[in-house]
């Protein structure tokens, strides 16, 4: 897996790291602590730029280790990255979360808006969300 982007709050700490896995076609983003609401939009930007290069259509975004809440970015993911990210080419989108955490009501939030835009499903654990990915493309491909 090609690590492709690192990105460091302003206290030194890495909030996310964004990579490309070439050989299964799959953008991984990983979410670790605290992000702020204008890291949260850093990154997403990011990741649609990612997006753009790679010509990928599904990714995984890993929240499993992701602590704070980000409810307060949610207006702007649904207005200008949903869409975005839409044009940019993504297809399916697997979301892990960790049951009961804050970032749960947020993650169900933005699939519901994601919804009429490319498929999303979420998950608990990695695993189940890399096996989804693999049937989704699997199935596009031999469509």
């Amino acid at each position: 897996m090609e690590n492709m982007r690192k990105f460091k709050s302003a206290t030194g700490k890495t909030f996310l790291t964004i990579s490309y896995d070439s050989t299964n076609d799959l953008i991984y983003n990983n979410w670790i602590g605290y992000a702020s609401s204008e890291n949260v939009k850093q990154g997403a930007n990011s990741y649609i730029e990612v997006l753009q290069e790679t010509s990928c259509s599904s990714a995984i975004t890993d929240n499993s280790e992701f602590v704070g809440p980000w409810d307060s970015s949610l207006e702007w993911l649904c207005n200008y990255w949903v869409p975005a990210a839409k044009l940019s080419g993504l297809r399916f989108y697997a979301h892990v979360v960790s049951k009961g955490s804050f970032a749960e009501e947020a993650a169900k939030k933005l699939a519901e808006c994601a919804e009429n835009s490319f498929e999303v499903k979420l998950f608990d654990r990695l695993a189940d969300a890399q096996d989804w990915i693999k049937i989704k493309t699997n199935v596009v491909a031999s469509a």
